[in-house]
């Protein structure tokens, strides 16, 4: 990382060439979330047949994790952008240059609840849609639970074959993985630059203060609460966070993360439902985000939102965000139509744009953070949780 961002700081045209190398590493990470993602829900789901129950209480559980906590992401966004007020003396760019496919049609409930299901399996792992891929895994692992023993121990046995593979895989891919976090802090580094930083330097602060408070307010009770140890917890996390820090990407973190989870003392049954969900649902600091974007835009638009507009506001990111795991260019797309239903300037959107991988790297990183911890949590509410007892990460057996 620390030479990424000196040769992106001293060589910015050079720095781009590097981009290849991050590219590559991301592609061979996307690679492997969807036959990882299938096998462990499918042996975690059929493996435990005789307690089906327990699976939906546990999805059950999960749900209402995600809602309440990304409520208080969304309450601490509100209350920085209110209390720091980055948006003022800000001027948005003048036109809807860069405007153009920001604004589709708006994202709503409906539309994230038919987007839940696939049309195609194939489909859906082509785009590594992870939502559409854990709604066919876990339809298709309790299908299989209704089979003959011979189909269904053929199935389950090819599916933990198919996860001892794919952890081998991502150990290997891993190896590459200093070569590519350093061209993508470089590439990060030399397109930005510090002008960018200068100009909406404030906006930055004031998203990574709130990530900081969410995570000092929220996220350590959430932990003394479910009596999760938080030293043994950020030892686990570390790697994936730095990962997903300098990608920018929450999927090219997941393997890692799965595998240290496990070697945390969470059992695989819990992580493998848990964090897929807690990527479509979970998603605490891009929440964050949209909340302290959307008032960033009215304050530098000079428009006065009140109370109450504001908490309509956040009640509609609420609903909206859910459906972020499947959208391309997600943040983007969900700013713009909430905007647009507030009748702020789209051009608040090409101003942010700017800053954006910044801002990114730090949303991102609350992401993976929030969701490992969702999988701890989970484990000791289901009594499960067991820390110490488990193998070293480097060393677990799937």
């Amino acid at each position: 990382m620390v030479a990424g961002i000196l040769i992106g700081w001293l060589f910015p045209e050079f720095s781009q060439n590097l981009k290849i190398i991050s590219n590559v590493f991301l592609r061979m990470i996307k690679c492997i979330l969807v036959p990882l993602v299938f096998g462990m829900l499918v042996v975690g789901i059929a493996g435990h047949s005789d307690d089906l129950k327990a699976i939906g209480r546990l999805a059950f559980r999960s749900i209402l994790y995600f809602e309440v906590v990304t409520t208080l992401a969304l309450a601490v966004g509100l209350a920085a952008v209110n209390l720091a007020r980055p948006g003022i003396g800000v001027h948005l760019p003048v036109g809807t240059a860069g405007t153009e496919g920001l604004a589709p049609a708006q994202v709503t409930f409906q539309g994230v609840i038919e987007h839940l299901v696939p049309k195609s399996f194939f489909e859906a792992a082509a785009t590594n849609d992870i939502l559409q891929v854990v709604f066919f895994s876990v339809i298709f692992a309790v299908a299989l639970t209704q089979v003959g023993p011979r189909s269904k121990d053929t199935m389950v046995r090819f599916c933990e074959a198919l996860t001892e593979v794919m952890f081998k895989f991502t150990g290997l891919v891993m190896r590459f993985a200093p070569f590519g976090v350093g061209a993508a802090m470089a590439a990060t580094v030399g397109h930005s630059g510090i002008g960018v930083l200068l100009n909406l330097g404030k906006l930055i602060l004031t998203l990574y203060g709130a990530l900081l408070a969410f995570c000092v307010l929220v996220l350590v009770p959430v932990a003394f609460f479910f009596r999760i140890p938080i030293r043994g917890f950020f030892q686990a996390i570390r790697e994936p966070a730095l990962l997903a820090f300098s990608t920018t990407s929450s999927e090219a973190a997941m393997p890692d993360a799965i595998t240290r989870m496990m070697g945390f003392g969470v059992p695989r049954r819990i992580v493998s439902l848990v964090l897929p969900l807690g990527y479509s649902f979970n998603l605490d600091g891009s929440t964050l985000h949209l909340a302290v974007a959307s008032v960033f835009v009215a304050q530098a638009a000079g428009v006065e939102m009140t109370l109450s507009q504001q908490l309509l506001m956040m009640l509609t990111l609420m609903l909206t965000s859910k459906g972020m795991a499947g959208v391309p260019r997600a943040s983007q797309v969900i700013l713009a139509g909430t905007l647009a239903s507030f009748n702020l300037p789209l051009e608040g959107v090409v101003l942010i744009i700017g800053v954006d991988q910044l801002l990114d790297m730090g949303r991102t990183t609350v992401n993976l953070i929030g969701n490992c911890l969702a999988t701890a949590a989970m484990a000791r509410w289901e009594g499960e949780f067991k820390p110490g007892l488990a193998a070293a990460p480097s060393k677990i057996e799937p």
